[in-house]
């Protein structure tokens, strides 16, 4: 590990200061306890390049002595996969950890001086669009630093995998999860907490071994589309004419563009034509629509 920290390093030269080492993929607090220390051991030397350590793990595994052990070895920021706030969904997906414990761990992580990052899954098997969002609010009430949102992806071999072939487990439709996702950026958005992930890194395991439709590469990008399309035609049902100017920010001018421009073509099919001015001065979800032939 000493040695891939060391090329890291020297090929982030500068950028390493805004760059944490991090350890993901399992519950880090969960794992053997000299194994753990020992992976710290060999980050901390490094500490003086990076930024800090962050660190995913479960939420019934913090407590006020594995907080203290990671103080003492310089790691900044938790996450903790708490996947739902319903206790129903959690019990249904055998996660082993109740709201409840959420709540505490996120408690104790902030009380200790940690970034706190909560991590969701959608489309949970038991889950509905209602529970979702319930989770999504409940994060919000524990102001955490970070979120990161995943929607729930059915890989080969599983249980999961199981249900659904049986049909006992019926995914959200790939519409229905970009929609409610839109809804969660915005919510965070609103909130001032950072959405760091949404949707899984691509791979081609993921490809390959993934069922149904669930899956997408750029399903961020899609949300985000979707936000600029919704909040178009709210906007635009109140002018009577269809000659319209739309105002956006310069980076956010592709998202309402769309993929491919897919939002524009689909505007343009409802009959409206559609001039773009830049703002900088509008927020990064924001968008403005009036009557282009009014403008003078």
């Amino acid at each position: 590990m000493s040695a891939t920290l060391e090329k890291a390093l020297r090929d982030l030269g500068d950028r390493a200061r805004n760059t944490e080492i991090a350890f993901f993929g399992g519950s880090f607090t969960a794992i053997d306890r000299e194994y753990m220390v020992s992976l710290l051991e060999s980050a901390r030397q490094f500490l003086p390049g990076f930024y800090g350590i962050r660190v995913s793990t479960r939420p019934d595994a913090v407590d006020r002595d594995i907080l203290s052990l990671l103080k003492e070895y310089g790691v900044t920021a938790i996450e903790l996969g708490a996947q739902s706030m319903d206790d129903s969904v959690l019990k249904a997906n055998r996660r082993g950890h109740t709201a409840r414990d959420v709540e505490t761990a996120s408690g104790l992580i902030k009380d200790f001086g940690f970034s706190l990052g909560l991590q969701m899954m959608t489309g949970l098997y038991g889950a509905d669009v209602s529970s979702d969002l319930f989770t999504a609010e409940r994060f919000v009430a524990l102001k955490p630093d970070t979120v990161r949102v995943y929607p729930t992806v059915v890989m080969k071999g599983t249980e999961l995998a199981e249900l659904y072939l049986s049909g006992a487990y019926n995914p959200y439709s790939f519409e229905t999860s970009v929609k409610l996702c839109a809804e969660l950026i915005l919510l965070f958005e609103k909130a001032g907490i950072a959405l760091i992930r949404l949707g899984l890194h691509d791979s081609e395991s993921l490809r390959q071994n993934s069922l149904g439709h669930q899956y997408h590469p750029a399903f961020k990008e899609l949300c985000e589309n979707r936000i600029f399309y919704d909040s178009f035609l709210c906007q635009a049902a109140g002018i009577s004419s269809k000659n319209l100017r739309v105002t956006v920010h310069p980076k956010s001018l592709s998202k309402f563009l769309g993929q491919k421009k897919q939002n524009l073509r689909r505007f343009e099919q409802m009959g409206f034509a559609v001039s773009v001015q830049l703002d900088e001065r509008l927020g990064k979800y924001e968008l403005g629509v009036c009557n282009a032939t009014e403008i003078t």
